[in-house]
């Protein structure tokens, strides 16, 4: 198969998150990155705070202005399979604000979680309040002209040094194919194959033939065994073949270089640029 033209390539922020915010933006631009994600909530030193004054506002736009970076996509926190309902509707809420900050700092697109619930206790009132969720966010959404994307994301929960991934929503086949059809088609995704490969690593689809015209954002990782779960590693690190995927990929806007261990941060980001090369990969920064 033929290589895709050009792939846009921009910086992700989850390895970024125990950094202030000020060394994201100087590491990506050391780096050559035009365009980089940021984050709303969880608490991270690297993550902006679920409200802020208008000067921090400010602040954050000239931090862009300096750097001559753009932030079009931004990460929020939220998990919408919360069992309890009254959570439920206070998680809801919290990420309605938040997707109004989002786009007061200039975001496009912001990634949102289906949630963390494994697949095994998904009840149908889960399913309906999580529908029913998305649909008031992709309302809010259209009105503020950002678009959602939802990542292919397990439940992880780290044992001994190592991370064990569950099945939830977006990496189980059946869920997934039924979120695609229930979901309002303004709904996007955000592809993340690195993590639907940790929880059904013989599965080498990757989801796309159900999500494929749906992704509208992406990250681009590994994982790697280890001991009896995995670690979080640069593309190029195991044996996730993005030369042979990313020309199946329908996408055509900006990847982004999701390296997310925090101790080797920008020597890890500079590995997986230089895998995309090694590997043939046409690809610049994008814009």
């Amino acid at each position: 198969m033929s290589q895709p033209a050009e792939i846009l390539i921009g910086c992700g922020e989850w390895g970024f998150r125990d950094l202030p915010l000020e060394e994201h933006f100087a590491i990506a631009a050391r780096l050559g990155f035009k365009v980089m994600e940021f984050g709303i909530g969880g608490g991270q030193p690297g993550r902006l705070p679920e409200s802020l004054a208008p000067s921090q506002i400010e602040a954050f736009v000239d931090l862009c202005h300096r750097h001559q970076i753009t932030t079009p996509f931004c990460c929020l926190e939220n998990d919408f399979t919360l069992p309890d309902a009254a959570a439920h509707d206070r998680m809801l809420q919290r990420t309605l604000d938040q997707i109004e900050l989002a786009q007061e700092l200039g975001a496009t697109h912001v990634r949102l979680f289906t949630g963390f619930t494994p697949i095994g206790a998904m009840t149908p009132a889960i399913w309906s309040r999580m529908l029913a969720a998305f649909n008031a966010a992709d309302e809010l959404c259209q009105s503020l002209g950002l678009v959602i994307a939802i990542e292919t994301h397990g439940k992880i929960e780290l044992r001994n040094g190592v991370a064990h991934h569950t099945h939830t929503v977006t990496t189980d086949r059946d869920a997934l194919a039924r979120l695609v059809k229930s979901l309002p088609e303004t709904v996007m995704f955000n592809y993340d194959p690195g993590n639907l490969k940790a929880v059904e690593p013989d599965d080498h689809r990757y989801a796309l033939d159900l999500i494929g015209d749906r992704i509208d954002y992406c990250h681009l990782k590994d994982w790697r065994r280890s001991a009896d779960g995995w670690e979080a590693v640069a593309i190029g690190d195991d044996d996730l073949d993005y030369a042979r995927l990313l020309p199946q990929l329908p996408y055509r806007g900006i990847l982004l270089i999701e390296y997310e261990p925090t101790a080797d941060v920008e020597a890890g980001i500079k590995r997986s640029l230089d895998y995309l090369t090694r590997a043939g990969i046409d690809w610049a920064f994008g814009r």
